[in-house]
């Protein structure tokens, strides 16, 4: 089990991570869901090696998150999107 982090970074500028994620209909709210609940896996991307979360929203969307740690209290998502 993974314990929330402190900060989580978003970029609201042209090609951020807000506007990446909200090209897969997910917005920063479900991301935080997901990343703060205690039932999330955790694992490494297969493509990137990067770490990535696999949970629920509250909604009860299932979601794979990719980031990327910035220190022990900080991460900042890089993508997110429902697996097909």
């Amino acid at each position: 089990m993974r314990m929330p982090w402190v900060d989580i970074l978003w970029d609201d500028h042209p090609d951020g991570n807000v506007e990446h994620i909200g090209e897969h209909g997910i917005t920063p709210e479900e991301v935080r869901q997901v990343l703060e609940d205690p039932g999330t896996d955790h694992s490494r991307s297969a493509s990137s090696g990067r770490p990535l979360a696999m949970g629920f929203t509250a909604a009860g969307r299932f979601l794979v998150v990719v980031y990327e740690e910035i220190d022990a209290v900080t991460i900042r998502p890089i993508t997110a999107y429902e697996p097909e």
